[in-house]
This record gives C-alpha cells, sequence and structure tokens, in this order.
C-alpha cells in the first residue's frame, strides 16, 4: 500500500498516511477520552488530552511494529518503498519477497516481537517511575495494546504476522513457498469468515461495537483472498513460457527489397504497427525499423535496399521460446520495451510477445474471460490495466 499524504522519512524509508488514518485517530480520541473524562483525573479536558496522545502513541507503536519487519527486510537486501499507515493500523510495502524461509520468518516475526518488547519496556516504566495518574494510565493502556497487538498479529493466516510465519513454516517443511501462501491464504480466509460471521452474530445480540470485529473479519478476508490470487498469477507465469505465449504478428521481407518497394507495398497498405523481419539465403537478417525510413532521403530510397535499417537479431531484445514468462515480463519492463522478438533454439524468429499477448495467455491458463477489445487496447497502449502488477508478481517469483 503507497497511498496519501507522505509525511516525512524514517531510516529513509517513507511514511504515508492513508486518509482513512485519520478517521481511526479520531475514533481512538473519542473511545479514550469518553471514558478517562469521567476519572477523578479526566476533568478540565485532561481525560481528551490523554485521549488525544493515547491515540497517537498507539499510532506510533504500530509505525515501530512496521518498521522492525523494514529493518529486517532491508538487512536482507530487499528494498522498502515505504510504510503507510491506515484505518487497520500501518503496513510496510516492500520490493520482493525473502529468499529462504528462513529469512521470510526473520521478517515476520521481527514486528510482534518489537510490539512485545516496547510492551515489557512500557509495563516497566511505568512500575519504576513516579507519574502522574494521566501519564500512568496512558502509559499502563499503551503496554496492554502493545501486548494485543503482538499476540493478535501472531494468529496464523495471512494477512497477519501469523500468517508470514506459517507460510515460511509450510515452505520449509515443503520446499514451496507458493504452498505455504496457499496454505496460510486458506487459514486467513477461514479466520476472516470466522470473524465476519462471530461479529455480525454478536452485534445483533450484545452491541454494535462487534461490528469492529466483523469489519476485521473482512479485511482479513479480503487481503488473504489477495494473497491468493497473486499466488495463482505467479503460478501460472511460472508453468508459461515465452512459446505458449507467443504470436506471428508479424511479417518476413526480402532483405535486398528496395526502400521504396518496402514503402508501397508494405507500409502504406498495412497496419503501421506490424513488425518486419528481413530474410535472405534463406536466413532471418534481423529486425526492420521501420522509423529509421524517414531519416534515409526520398532520393535515395529507390537506391537502396532494406539492409540499410535492418537490426541484426544479436543486437536486438530477445527471448527463446522455452523462457519463463516470469523472465519475459521482466525483461519487458526492465528495458521498456514494447514487445519482444521470441527466437527458435536454431535462432530463427518464432514470434513475437507484447503486454497484451501476456495478459491473454494468462487469462486462458487461470480461465479468466478477458474481452478482445480489453487485450486489444493493452496491446495499443503498451500498459498493464491498472492495479494488475505483474512485473512486481514476476520479480517475486523470480528472486526467491
Amino acid at each position: 500500500m503507497k497511498s496519501g499524504w507522505q509525511i516525512g522519512s524514517i531510516f529513509g524509508i517513507p511514511l504515508h498516511l492513508d486518509p482513512s488514518w485519520f478517521f481511526i485517530l479520531a475514533l481512538f480520541t473519542f473511545s479514550y477520552g469518553a471514558v478517562w473524562q469521567r476519572t477523578p483525573w479526566g476533568a478540565a479536558g485532561v481525560g481528551w488530552i490523554a485521549g488525544f496522545i493515547m491515540a497517537l502513541l498507539l499510532f506510533a507503536s504500530v509505525l515501530l511494529h512496521e518498521l522492525g519487519h523494514s529493518l529486517v527486510a532491508r538487512s536482507q537486501g530487499i528494498q522498502v518503498n515505504s510504510i503507510t499507515l491506515f484505518l487497520f493500523g500501518g503496513i510496510a510495502s516492500i520490493n520482493q519477497e525473502s529468499k529462504t524461509p528462513a529469512q521470510a520468518f526473520q521478517v515476520a516475526i521481527a514486528g510482534p516481537t518489537v510490539s512485545f518488547l516496547l510492551s515489557i519496556l512500557l509495563w516497566i516504566l511505568g512500575l519504576s517511575f513516579p507519574l502522574s495518574a494521566p501519564a500512568r494510565t496512558v502509559l499502563t493502556s499503551l503496554a496492554e495494546i502493545n501486548l494485543v497487538l503482538a499476540l493478535f498479529n501472531m494468529i496464523p493466516g495471512l494477512p497477519l504476522d501469523g500468517g508470514q510465519v506459517l507460510k515460511a513454516a509450510v515452505w520449509k517443511a515443503t520446499g514451496s513457498r507458493i504452498k505455504g501462501v496457499r496454505w496460510a491464504a486458506r487459514v486467513g480466509q477461514a479466520l476472516g469468515w470466522f470473524g465476519i460471521i462471530f461479529g455480525l452474530g454478536a452485534a445483533f445480540t450484545q452491541g454494535i461495537s462487534f461490528l469492529w470485529i466483523a469489519l476485521l473479519g473482512w479485511f482479513g478476508v479480503r487481503n488473504a483472498s489477495a494473497y491468493s490470487s497473486i499466488t495463482d498469477l505467479q503460478e501460472a507465469l511460472m508453468n508459461l513460457n515465452a512459446g505458449m505465449a507467443m504470436t506471428r504478428d508479424f511479417r518476413v521481407v526480402d532483405a535486398n527489397m528496395l526502400l521504396q518497394q518496402f514503402a508501397n507495398e508494405y507500409l502504406l497498405n498495412e497496419n503501421q504497427s506490424l513488425i518486419y523481419y528481413a530474410s535472405s539465403e534463406g536466413r532471418y537478417r534481423g529486425i526492420v525499423s521501420s522509423d529509421e525510413l524517414r531519416d534515409i532521403e526520398r532520393s535515395l530510397w529507390d537506391k537502396q535496399s532494406i539492409q540499410r535499417i535492418v537490426h541484426p537479431l544479436d543486437e536486438i531484445p530477445s527471448v527463446r521460446e522455452n523462457t519463463p514468462l516470469t523472465q519475459v515480463v521482466d525483461q519487458l519492463e526492465a528495458q521498456s520495451l514494447r514487445r519482444i522478438t521470441v527466437l527458435s533454439p536454431a535462432g530463427a524468429v518464432a514470434g513475437v510477445i507484447d503486454r497484451g499477448d501476456v495478459v491473454k495467455t494468462l487469462a486462458q491458463k487461470l480461465n479468466i474471460p478477458i474481452p478482445e477489445a480489453v487485450i486489444k487496447r493493452i496491446k495499443e497502449e503498451g500498459i498493464y490495466p491498472p492495479g494488475l502488477q505483474l512485473h512486481a508478481i514476476a520479480k517475486s517469483a523470480i528472486d526467491p
């Protein structure tokens, strides 16, 4: 998650505030302030001030929790893009997953460990120093919440930290990160649905405050399902290769053809975005750069051949037919390519792949219907649909 406003950075990691954070800040301020203003020390607005300070310190605790994850991930060479505070707490956005189950466990356990140690520290401070009643109350409450935060996050289902621990354990036991994610996501979905059912039932019988449990359950189901969907995409990408996704949307022309003839017979009568490869003596010579034609004096078009604007195959971005689709996606994005050439084992042009071909092949693999108009738009625009972070998903499948 990387939304809202950047309010600064910590250890070089950008810190963002999602708009929903202000709602939860106000809610916590009201919840604690409404109770504390009725205490002997809470008069004259002190209770409300303590409630506001408590809400801020609570999110400071959440920030430290996420910072624990982030610093351990960064120690493994993983880039941390941001930390975002939002309605349900906080989330660290990292560039890739850990490479081993042990490293994944270390990142997952770091957050709850920070919360647990913070709880102990706050208890010790509260017992060791003479404090005013408001300060002692805030400190004690904050210690209790950090303990709850540590224990709650260890529930073994995604998207919670306990789910990440379960994923690492299954990954270690089976040797498959994909299986680890699937198990943790299923447990997360089951726990989420339990929270929804229990929360709604309790809200009708015990009070509307139990709707929070249902809301947390919904958040859990939604995010566990997202993990499951991303895993489906990763697995599909890993099981597909360039030969399965390529198309033959190209033309082969004679490398000895004059530029004028090429322009008259092909460029003026066919799709301007079509790709052309030049061949002679039964061999592919390279890709024809039609854009370079306009840089050549028109008077020379009747004298020079296509060879003038041909780039040899070994000088253009290409992959082999057996190249995993994860690497194709990564190369398309890393080199900002519109499309990439696919070569046969013999080094001949077998096909081409663009982003539309990638999406179409994935959709067919996962039995997801996608209108041809959408595929056509992806091909024309050269970008994936909003929200489809295929490059990040592919890199995550490659790097471990």
